[in-house]
This record gives C-alpha cells, structure tokens and sequence, in this order.
C-alpha cells in the first residue's frame, strides 16, 4: 500500500526556503529581462528554485558528507550547462557571458538558501544584480 502521509512542517519549511531563493533571484531575473537578454525573470526564477529543491532532497536523501558534495557537483555542472546555452559566438564577437555567469550565480544563491547559509545567499544576489546592472555601463563596448 502506497503510504502519503505528509510532514507538512517540513513543507511548510521548504517552501518557505524556496521561497526565499525565488525572492533572491528576482531582482537578478528582472533586470536580464529589463533589457531584453535571452534569459530572464522565469529562467533566473526557476533555476535558483530548482537548486534549492535539489539541495532540499539530497539533504534528505543522501547519507554522508561524499554523497552531498557528488550531489552539489552534479547540480553545478548541469547549471553550468545550462548557462552555455546563452553563451552566442560570431566571427567577431562572443555574447551572453554575463548572462550564463549570472545563471551560474543564481543557481548558487539557491543552494545557499537550501543549505541555510542566507548571508551568502543576500550577498551574492545583491552582487550579482549589482554587477549586472551598473558594471556594464563602465565596462566599454559591453551590451552583454
């Protein structure tokens, strides 16, 4: 027989985690799709969320420290491989890099928030978005 019985406290915390990383990412989403970048508020959105659930689970599912670092290893390379896919090469120019770091970033603040560590979540997030948003305007012949 199929057992669902529900902690919802544990529920309620993890959605209250995941939350936070949504939150977190939001501004990071918002000002990709502000100007117009490949990636925006849904992507930046779901891969912090994503990150986070997948941290949640193997916290709960994975026994041992090997285990969880085989499991962080894992979630930063297919992140990584997502955020390839914003990277455009042309003949003379190379275009979404800063997109792919930031998603890169997100999925980090993600796993921050999963692991608890909220101070390196909000300071990676505010830094991202900073980045993201004043740096270009410094950083000559750059529109990425």
């Amino acid at each position: 027989m199929l057992n669902l019985d529900v902690d919802w406290n544990l529920v309620g915390n993890h959605l209250l985690l995941m939350s936070v990383a949504y939150l977190l990412a939001f501004p990071i989403g918002w000002e990709r799709e502000r100007d117009g970048h490949s990636a925006g508020l849904r992507t930046f959105s779901l891969v912090a969320v994503s990150a986070c659930a997948y941290i949640l689970i193997s916290l709960s599912v994975f026994s041992g420290e090997d285990a969880q670092s085989r499991a962080a290893q894992g979630l930063l390379t297919g992140i990584g491989f997502i955020g390839g896919g914003a990277i455009l090469k042309d003949s003379t120019s190379v275009k979404g890099l800063a997109t792919a770091a930031a998603i890169w970033s997100t999925g980090a603040i993600g796993m921050a928030v999963a692991y608890r560590r909220l101070e390196v979540a909000i300071v990676l997030s505010a830094l991202t978005f900073i980045t993201l948003r004043y740096l270009s305007r410094i950083e000559p012949g750059q529109d990425d």
